[in-house]
């Protein structure tokens, strides 16, 4: 009878211990401070679980370091013969920016803890990607900045500063100006704009998805819509 009895009591509390977790999410009222941690947590989980390998084919760095009069000319001219040279050099770079990206993700988690909201209800109730939007648009352009060192320390590492002089020279002589010398600076946005993809994706999966929902906050503030 004994052996009954726990099994018995255990599936009799079950449905009380769901109904006060559910009470508890349904009585629960969004303030402006769970906001705000609640998004940090999510950005953070963006930019610490995501892998870039493989984010940084030949087209996306070409788009990221030449202008797109540029880019056509490359692509379907064979600029100067210069076609076998920008896909070594391209290979190359690709590699560096993977390892500038997995070295960047500390500056990217401080600059999400350091985030200043004036709404960060608003950022939950609009939903998508808006966390990740508000964070390119108030702190993008210094995030860039500090991963352009780690940039440079990888470009020479690579070898990839001469390779770049050597192939941007002719090109500048067909386009001047247009064509930009600061490879560090160029890639570095390249990276940026690779990472704040990868967190727009897990910021809308964390928003949809209940198993992305990894801490009880994310769980509590993404667990039903505050509109």
């Amino acid at each position: 009878m004994k052996k009954l009895f726990i099994p018995i009591l255990f599936v009799c509390l079950l449905p009380v211990t769901f109904s006060c977790n559910s009470s508890k999410l349904l009585t629960y009222a969004l303030n402006e401070r769970d906001a705000a941690t609640a998004i940090r947590e999510l950005l953070s989980l963006g930019a610490t679980n995501n892998s870039l390998n493989g984010a940084f084919g030949k087209d996306v760095i070409l788009s990221g370091i030449f202008p797109q009069s540029v880019q056509r000319v490359l692509n379907t001219l064979n600029l100067l013969g210069l076609t076998g040279e920008v896909d070594r050099f391209t290979n190359t770079l690709s590699s560096a920016a993977e390892k500038t990206a997995a070295a960047s993700v500390p500056v990217f988690v401080s600059g999400v803890n350091n985030m200043k909201f004036t709404d960060a209800i608003s950022i939950i109730k609009t939903g998508g990607s808006s966390a990740t939007d508000y964070l390119r648009a108030s702190i993008g352009d210094s995030l860039r900045r500090a991963i352009r060192p780690q940039m440079q320390t990888v470009l020479d590492e690579y070898k990839l500063n001469d390779q770049w002089n050597n192939l941007v020279k002719p090109i500048q002589s067909i386009f001047g100006t247009k064509v930009k010398p600061d490879l560090a600076g160029l890639m570095s946005v390249v990276v940026a704009d690779a990472m704040f993809k990868k967190m727009a994706e897990k910021e809308i999966q964390v928003r949809t998805d209940a198993s992305a929902r990894t801490t009880p906050l994310l769980q509590k503030v993404f667990s039903r819509s505050w509109n």
